[in-house]
């Protein structure tokens, strides 16, 4: 399966709550921290479902601090 990888930068304190809420719609990404002391952050996309986590990440921007980062993923 090949996913689409999304950067984001996001409020240290509010990783743990962005992977809940993430996670929490199941087989629709995987979040991993890539540098906790920046708050940056790859979501992994499932084949399909990069609106629904681009809808999921709009809402959360409501509340918690996060802007999407662009340019090379790391691995």
């Amino acid at each position: 399966m090949k996913t689409t990888s999304l950067l984001f930068r996001i409020e240290r304190s509010q990783i743990g709550f962005v992977k809940f809420i993430i996670e929490a719609y199941e087989g629709v990404a995987v979040v991993s921290t890539l540098n906790a002391s920046e708050g940056l952050v790859r979501l992994s996309v499932a084949p399909g479902c990069r609106r629904i986590v681009e809808d999921i990440m709009a809402d959360l921007a409501e509340s918690v601090f996060m802007e999407q980062v662009n340019g090379p993923i790391p691995d």
